[in-house]
C-alpha cells in the first residue's frame, strides 16, 4: 500500500493521509496539488507534503480524487517557512496554506456547469463547443452526463476544459480551477495560400464577397508592417468588418484561428531613464555592501527625501547581475503605484507586482512567473502577502518603511508580521535583508544598537534639500481669540493662500474618515450606537447616513433624537469628508480631492488619484494615514496636520512612537525638491514631548524616552507580548470562561499575565470580547512558554461548557 500526507486549506493543525496507487505514488512529489474527498460530501484541494507506506492507525485512508499539477507548485523552502509561521504565530498549517496560495490555485467543490459568456463571446467557440453553449441558453446549468448526450460523445472533458479556458463556462459539478489563462485569439492564413502566386487564386475563390476580400488584403498589409502574429481584434479594427466575416473565412478553411496565452500585466522600460547617485547616496550604498559581509540584516535609517529608493534600485541591480531574485516589500498599495512607475522605468518587464487590488488571475500569473524563475519576475514588488510567493533563488529582500503597522496581519490567521517573517525567509534562502525607514520601529533600532543588525545612516536630503520648517499652532489660543475658520487657524489659511498663489500644492492630514465620528443630541446627550457593536456610528454627510466601521451597519441620518425626540442634533469631531467640504467653501476655485478608504475602493483608484496629483490636476489633497506612506510629489510645499492630539491620545503602548512616526512621515512629504517646504501642526498641547521631538527632528530623543518607558512597564523590545482574545455572544459565559483560562495560565506559566479585561470596544458583531495579555521576558524559553499556553488552550477547548467560546492568539501584539 502507498500513501501520501496532505495539508488542507482549513483550520486544522495536522496532515491527513490518503491512499494512492503505484503509478500515482511514483508521479507525485511534495508541493503538488491533489483533490481529495473530506467528510461526507466535500472535496478540497490539498497539498502533498510527504510520501510513505505507513497506513494511518485511527482511520481508514480514502483515495485521492485527482492529481492537479504536473510539477510541484510549492517548493521545499516555502513549506519550511509555512511551518515556521504556523509554529511561531501559533496558528494551524492549514490557515497558512489557505492564505499563502492565490485563491485561483485553491480549487473549490461545486455542483453544476453553468454559462458565463456574452453573445459576442460565442465566436470563440468551435462547432461542438457552440452546441454546449446553445444547450445552456435554455437551462441555467447542466451536468457533464447531459453534455455527453448532447454531443453523443463519451469523452467530453477536453471540450469542457477548452470552454473553461476561454472563460465561456464556469464548472461547478467537478472540481473547478478558478484560474483561467488570458487567451488572445490570433488569425493566420492557411499554409496552402502562403505563397505570393496563390494570392490571385485566393481572390478568385472569394469571387464577389467584397468584405471577405477586404479582410484578406488587410491581413497581407498587417503582415507586411507588423512582422509578428496578428490578433483577431487588430484585424477587425483595421479592416472595419465584423467578426462574422472572419468566422466565414475560417469555415471556408482560408483563415485559421489559434490562441496564445498572454500576461495580463506587463511593464515597459524607459530607454533614457538613468539614476545618478549623489555623493552621500554612493557612500551609503558602499556601506550597505560592506555591512552585508558582517550582517545578514541591515537597517538603513535615512531622513525623508534622502533618496533611499535610488539606493535600493542600485542595490537591486547588483543582485540581478548575480542572477538572483529580489523581493521589495511595501506597507501600502498606494505606495506600490508610485514605486512601480520608478522601478519599471529602470528595470522594464523584470518587475512583477503582487497585491490584493489585482484579481485572482493576475495573481496566479505572477505566482507562476516566480515559480518558473522567469525573467518577468526578477524583482517582485508587493505588500505583505508577496512573502508567500515560490522563490527559488532569492538574493535580497528590501522592506521599505519597515516601521509601518500594516506589515502586521490582524485578521484572519496567520497573524504574522511581514518584516519578521521576511527575515526568517531570507535566512532559509541565505539571502540578505535591508530594512529602510526615516523613523525606524523601536525594535529594529534597538536590534541595530545591540549589534543584531547592521546600521547605516543617511542624514542629508537628496541634492542637499533642507528639511521643512515646522510651525506649531496652539488651538486653545486660536479658539480663545476667535481666529479659527472651521477647523483651520488663520496662520494655516494664510500659508495655504500663499502656497496656492505660487502654483504649489498642499497636503492636509486628518486621521479620521467620514464627516464626523459621531452625532449627539444637544438636549439629552444621546449618541446613536451600532446595534451589533459597542461603537458610535460615524456620520457621512455626502450620503446622509450613519455607518459602523466594524460591521458595516448603516442607517439614514435621524431627523430627531431617538431618545427624547429633540430636533437639536449636532455632529461632533471631524473627519476627512468635513475637511473637504470646508475647503470647497474656503477655496471655491481650487481643485480639491480626498484620499481615504472610501474614495480608493476601485482597482485603479490609487493610480488615478496619485497621477492626477503628480500632474498638478489637484491643488489640495486631503487624506488619512495613506498620505504618510513615502509618496513623492515634487510640487508639494505645504503640509498641514489638522489635529495632532488624536494621534497621541490612544490607549496603546506604541501610541507615542506611532504618533512621532506618522507626523514625521507626513511632514516629510513637503519640500522634497528645489522648493523649500513648510509644515503646520495644529494641536491643543504644543509642549507635549512627542510633538517637540517632531519639531526638532529628534528621533534619538523619542527612542531613548520610549525605551525607558518600555523597560519600566515590561513591553517590547524587553518582553514579547502575546494576546489571547476570547469572543462569545453570552456575556456571563465569556466572563466565566476567560477567568477560568486566566487562572489556568497563571498557575502554569511563571510570567506576567494581565487580564481578563474588556478592550475599549468590547462588543463587535454581537460578540462580547475579553483579552488576556501575556508578557514573556526575553530571557525566558519562548518555545517552552508557547507549549504551555497551547496546552492550557487545548484543555480550555476540551471543557464542554467553554467549547463555544472562540479564541484567537496574536503573537507579537
Amino acid at each position: 500500500m502507498h500513501f501520501i500526507n496532505v495539508i488542507l486549506p482549513l483550520n486544522l493543525d495536522k496532515t491527513f493521509t490518503y491512499s494512492v496507487n503505484v503509478e500515482e505514488y511514483k508521479f507525485l512529489q511534495p508541493g503538488m496539488r491533489v483533490t481529495v474527498p473530506f467528510g461526507k460530501t466535500k472535496v478540497y484541494t490539498a497539498l502533498v507534503v510527504e510520501k510513505h507506506t505507513n497506513p494511518p492507525e485511527l482511520y481508514e485512508a480514502k483515495e485521492i480524487s485527482q492529481i492537479i499539477d504536473e510539477v510541484p507548485i510549492v517548493n521545499e523552502i516555502q513549506l519550511k517557512h509555512w511551518s515556521w509561521i504556523a509554529s511561531y504565530y501559533m496558528c494551524s498549517i492549514g490557515e497558512v496554506f489557505k492564505s499563502a496560495l492565490p485563491s485561483g490555485l485553491i480549487l473549490e467543490s461545486e455542483t453544476m456547469i453553468s454559462s458565463s459568456h456574452t453573445e459576442s463571446d460565442k465566436t470563440l467557440a468551435t462547432d461542438e463547443e457552440f452546441l454546449v453553449l446553445e444547450a445552456l441558453e435554455n437551462k441555467s446549468s447542466i451536468t457533464i452526463s447531459e453534455i455527453t448526450q448532447i454531443l453523443n460523445k463519451k469523452n467530453v472533458i477536453p471540450i469542457v476544459q477548452s470552454l473553461l479556458a476561454k472563460g465561456l463556462l464556469t464548472m461547478q459539478d467537478e472540481v473547478q480551477d478558478n484560474y483561467k489563462p488570458k487567451l488572445v485569439k490570433y488569425i493566420k492564413l492557411q499554409d496552402a495560400f502562403l505563397q505570393q502566386e496563390k494570392l490571385q487564386e485566393l481572390l478568385e475563390i472569394l469571387g464577389k464577397a467584397k468584405k471577405q476580400k477586404e479582410i484578406v488584403l488587410s491581413y497581407f498589409q498587417l503582415q507586411a508592417t507588423e512582422k509578428k502574429p496578428i490578433p483577431a481584434k487588430l484585424l477587425i479594427e483595421t479592416s472595419g468588418v465584423s467578426a462574422a466575416v472572419i468566422k466565414s473565412l475560417v469555415d471556408k478553411q482560408i483563415f485559421e484561428e489559434y490562441y496564445i496565452n498572454t500576461d495580463r500585466v506587463s511593464f515597459e522600460k524607459e530607454a533614457d531613464y538613468e539614476i545618478q547617485l549623489s555623493e552621500s547616496q554612493t557612500t551609503v550604498l558602499e556601506s550597505i555592501k560592506e555591512k552585508f559581509q558582517q550582517f545578514d540584516v541591515n537597517l538603513l535609517h535615512g531622513v525623508t527625501a534622502s533618496g533611499k529608493t535610488e539606493v535600493y534600485i542600485k542595490l537591486i541591480e547588483e543582485f540581478l547581475q548575480q542572477d538572483k531574485q529580489v523581493l521589495f516589500l511595501l506597507p501600502e498599495i498606494a505606495l506600490t503605484t508610485q514605486l512601480v512607475q520608478r522601478l519599471s522605468a529602470y528595470f522594464g518587464n523584470q518587475i512583477a507586482v503582487f497585491h490584493s487590488k489585482y484579481n485572482s488571475n493576475e495573481r496566479v500569473e505572477v505566482y507562476n512567473h516566480v515559480l518558473q524563475n522567469s525573467e518577468k519576475a526578477k524583482v517582485v514588488l508587493g505588500v505583505r502577502s508577496a512573502l508567500f510567493l515560490p522563490f527559488s533563488n532569492l538574493g535580497l529582500i528590501v522592506v521599505d518603511e519597515e516601521h509601518e503597522a500594516t506589515y502586521k496581519q490582524q485578521d484572519p490567521a496567520p497573524r504574522y508580521h511581514a518584516r519578521d517573517a521576511a527575515i526568517v525567509l531570507a535566512k532559509f534562502h541565505n539571502a540578505k535583508v535591508l530594512l529602510g525607514s526615516a523613523t525606524p520601529s523601536l525594535e529594529s533600532y534597538h536590534n541595530a544598537k545591540t549589534n543584531k543588525y547592521g546600521l547605516i545612516e543617511l542624514f542629508t536630503r537628496f541634492n542637499n534639500v533642507v528639511l521643512p520648517e515646522i510651525h506649531l499652532i496652539d488651538l486653545k489660543d486660536k479658539y480663545f481669540r476667535k481666529r479659527m475658520d472651521g477647523h483651520f487657524s488663520d496662520e494655516l489659511l494664510e500659508r495655504m493662500h500663499e502656497t496656492l498663489a505660487n502654483n504649489e500644492q498642499i497636503m492636509l492630514f486628518q486621521n479620521r474618515r467620514g464627516y464626523s465620528p459621531y452625532i449627539e443630541c444637544t438636549t439629552c446627550g444621546h449618541v446613536p450606537q451600532c446595534p451589533s457593536c459597542d461603537v458610535s456610528l460615524t456620520y457621512y454627510k455626502y450620503k446622509n447616513h450613519l455607518k459602523c466601521h466594524y460591521c458595516g451597519h448603516s442607517m439614514a441620518k435621524p431627523t430627531h433624537c431617538h431618545a427624547c425626540n429633540s430636533l437639536d442634533i449636532s455632529a461632533k469631531g471631524f473627519g476627512t469628508e468635513q475637511v473637504e467640504l470646508e475647503l470647497i467653501k474656503l477655496f471655491p476655485t481650487k481643485r480639491i480631492a480626498r484620499m481615504d478608504q472610501d474614495t480608493t475602493r476601485g482597482k485603479f483608484a490609487f493610480e488615478k488619484m496619485i497621477d492626477a496629483f503628480k500632474n498638478q490636476e489637484i491643488d489640495i489633497l486631503v487624506g488619512t494615514q495613506m498620505l504618510a506612506k513615502g509618496l513623492d510629489f515634487e510640487n508639494v510645499t505645504l503640509v498641514g496636520i489638522l489635529n495632532a492630539d488624536n494621534l497621541l491620545n490612544q490607549p496603546y503602548y506604541r501610541a507615542y512612537e506611532r504618533a512621532y512616526q506618522m507626523m514625521v512621515q507626513v511632514a516629510g512629504r513637503s519640500g522634497r525638491k528645489a522648493k523649500k517646504g513648510s509644515v503646520v501642526i495644529q494641536t491643543y498641547n504644543p509642549m507635549h514631548n512627542t510633538i517637540q521631538q517632531v519639531v526638532n527632528n529628534n528621533y534619538l530623543g523619542m527612542f531613548n524616552e520610549q525605551l525607558y518607558e518600555r523597560r519600566n512597564f515590561q513591553y517590547p523590545p524587553y518582553f514579547r507580548l502575546l494576546q489571547i482574545r476570547l469572543k462569545h455572544r453570552d456575556y456571563e459565559k465569556l466572563r466565566e470562561g476567560s477567568t477560568w483560562l486566566y487562572n489556568v495560565l497563571k498557575q502554569s506559566i511563571p510570567v506576567p499575565i494581565l487580564g481578563p479585561e474588556e478592550p475599549a470596544i468590547n462588543r463587535i458583531r454581537n460578540e462580547y470580547i475579553r483579552t488576556i495579555l501575556i508578557k514573556i521576558p526575553n530571557n525566558t524559553n519562548l518555545i517552552q512558554t508557547k507549549k504551555l499556553i497551547k496546552k492550557a488552550l487545548i484543555s480550555f477547548e476540551a471543557t464542554s461548557q467553554y467549547r463555544s467560546i472562540k479564541t484567537t492568539i496574536n503573537v507579537d501584539y
